[in-house]
């Protein structure tokens, strides 16, 4: 998949869910995806901002937790997702992409 048809996924999963409430930042390498629920609504952008937390991981491991090909937990546990900040808006992460 290509950076431009991830972002394009992120964001329409995104606007069809209520605002998170704080800021999200995905980290896929050459590609930033950053998502501020701040306001009324989840705005995506490719911005390299700040962010209460900050989701580390390849595409492809993003497209199999999207899937339900990869267990969380295990991604987490084995490294191949990292999490830096709030973890609380990390778990927010499965219900914005559900």
């Amino acid at each position: 998949m290509d950076a431009s048809a991830l972002l394009e996924g992120i964001t329409e999963k995104a606007k069809g869910v209520p605002a998170i409430g704080s800021t999200l930042k995905m980290d896929f390498g050459d590609l930033k995806v950053h998502i501020d629920g701040t306001g009324e609504n989840n705005v995506v952008s490719t911005a390299d901002d700040d962010a209460d937390c900050v989701i580390s991981m390849s595409p492809e491991s993003f497209l199999s937790l999207v899937s339900g090909d990869l267990n969380p937990m295990m991604a987490m546990m084995s490294g191949k997702v990292k999490i830096k900040g709030d973890m609380g808006v990390a778990m927010k992460l499965q219900s914005l992409l559900g």
